[in-house]
């Protein structure tokens, strides 16, 4: 999966970091308001599904000196994500 870039004017949990990057889902942890409607009053709906995305910490940090084999998790809504 790939997770979508932009900059929304409103509120938004998707760090941008990730943005651009292409991760693996590796578990889905259910469904859940939708935090960037309900930050603006929203009822939250529709639930959106959350998922744990792992990412290869130095494709997300091209500095990262660390192990080649180390990774980064990060929980996603579905809605930021794109497959390719």
């Amino acid at each position: 999966m790939k997770v979508r870039s932009g900059s929304p004017s409103n509120h938004f949990r998707t760090p941008s970091y990730i943005q651009d990057k292409t991760g693996v889902i590796i578990a889905h942890r259910g469904n859940f308001l939708n935090p960037e409607s309900l930050a603006h009053g929203g009822d939250g709906l529709p639930r959106q599904p959350l998922y744990t995305v792992e990412f290869i910490q130095s494709e997300v940090w091209p500095e990262y000196l660390g192990e080649s084999h180390d990774r980064i998790l990060v929980d996603v809504y579905q809605h930021w994500l794109e497959t390719f």
